[in-house]
């Protein structure tokens, strides 16, 4: 019986062994969760047993139990690097199409050939499907899917609209309309420019240039001239060019309400400001362009849309005694554009920027909990499996309820305690020794028993 006890004894210590080796030897394992030998102690039970003299049968592996607890992050210069800064776990699949669900904590992911995102092992980062706003459309680990980068952001949009925000110069000089001319800057007080972009996503220049009139301010009322050109063209209005009223006579008063704004083929539109030097109103009152692409424009390359046509919308200008400024200056259209950066959000939000400066989400990374952590499978790789000890996986969103952040260029290293495991290996070896010690006392003792005559 004894012996049985010294040798259960020793591999127990050996099991210790193992399980501190394996633990100094992933000590800069990205995600590793260190382990703990668990012992029981071992009592034959019968009820004819007294309790009083039964003595242990040795010792037993109760169980091999991987320790959870938060590791030390690390930051790196990659944007794809995760580490999830409290509770949770990476989803990952081994196809694109595949539910078999793993669970790590190591995040260190990259761009595979086709463009997906998959960790060291080439498993596929599981995430949450998002709309444009990047709102998770379901949270739930049978919608995930593989999540993948496109290099390009769609196909190119054309402008339609563009919005002006702007002060004009009160203390400016008059001049007159029917005198303009692009080419010459004595002939207007100011201009601003956009890039605009038609349907094959190429870049054109659509410049608006201002004139104050001298004969378009009177008591309680001033008006500017707004001309259009694109890619140094003029471009008309579609409709009829504003008008606005003057003074001829110079008694402060508007003498005449109809003065088209015209100058050669340019017609242009009217700002009018009151003498507060807030916008009042514009003529037309939508400021359209005529068809770019075919009639007097043909501004336009050959094979895009020909019936583009811009509307400019000027957003609360003003007319105040300060140098002119353009505050804001938008456009919805687009080209094609080439991925520029990758961001991940401590929700877990993916968001790609692109070359012609639009940011798409893409997804959500999906985090996965569950009851009984230490009841996972382990299958390598850093990896675990659901289990009946572990319970169901629990699905959810990054930095909400019980689930910790993400934190991008970081990684998530060993939670392994040097110092602890060569303490424990110390103390692992002193145990192998002292039973094989009670191995060794055994055997004399049955070498004794056997002398005797």
């Amino acid at each position: 019986m004894s012996f049985n006890i010294a040798l259960s004894g020793i591999a127990a210590a050996q099991k210790d062994l193992n399980t501190t080796a394996n633990n100094i030897a992933n000590v800069n394992t990205t995600g590793f969760k260190e382990s703990r030998a668990e012992f029981a102690d071992v009592y034959a039970n019968s009820i004819f047993t007294s309790g009083k003299t039964a003595v242990g049968g040795g010792v037993n592996t109760a169980q091999v139990a991987q320790q959870f607890h938060q590791g030390s992050l690390a930051s790196t210069n990659n944007a794809l690097d995760m580490a999830i800064r409290g509770s949770g776990f990476f989803v990952t699949s081994s196809g694109v199409d595949s539910k078999d669900l793993s669970y790590t904590r190591a995040g260190e992911f990259k761009v595979n050939a086709g463009n997906y995102l998959v960790n060291s092992a080439g498993d596929y980062l599981m995430t949450f499907p998002v709309d444009t706003a990047g709102t998770s459309t379901s949270v739930s680990l049978t919608t995930t899917q593989p999540v993948k980068i496109p290099d390009t952001a769609g196909s190119p949009q054309k402008t339609n609209n563009v919005g002006i925000q702007l002060n004009l110069d009160a203390g400016g000089g008059t001049l007159d309309p029917a005198a303009f001319d692009p080419n010459d800057p004595s002939t207007f007080n100011n201009s601003t420019s956009v890039t605009i972009y038609d349907s094959l996503g190429e870049p054109h220049v659509l410049t608006t240039y201002f004139v104050r009139p001298n004969d378009g301010a009177y008591t309680g009322s001033s008006n500017w001239v707004a001309f259009y050109a694109v890619d140094g063209n003029p471009v008309d209005l579609g409709g009829t060019a504003g008008t606005y009223g003057t003074d001829t006579t110079g008694d402060g008063n508007a003498d005449s309400t109809g003065t088209a704004v015209t100058s050669g083929g340019w017609k242009g539109s009217v700002l009018t400001f009151n003498d507060t030097g807030a916008y009042v109103s514009s003529d037309p009152g939508v400021i359209t362009t005529e068809q770019l692409g075919v009639g007097g424009a043909n501004v336009l390359g050959a094979g895009t849309d020909g019936t583009q046509a811009i509307t400019i919308a000027f957003n609360n200008p003003t007319q105040y005694a300060s140098a002119f400024e353009v505050t804001q200056l938008s456009q919805d259209g687009t080209t094609v554009g080439r991925l520029t950066n990758v961001e991940i959000g401590e929700d877990g939000l993916i968001n790609a920027s692109y070359s012609n400066g639009t940011t798409v989400p893409l997804a959500r990374v999906a985090l996965a909990r569950f009851s009984n952590e230490q009841g996972l499978t382990q299958v390598g790789n850093t990896s675990w499996k659901a289990s009946i000890a572990s319970g169901v996986a629990l699905a959810g969103e990054a930095n909400s309820g019980t689930f910790g952040s993400i934190s991008s260029s970081a990684l998530e290293q060993s939670n392994v305690d040097l110092t602890t495991e060569l303490v424990d290996l110390i103390s692992a070896q002193r145990n192998f020794q002292a039973n094989s010690r009670t191995l060794e006392i055994n055997n004399t003792l049955q070498q004794t028993v056997l002398q005797i005559r």
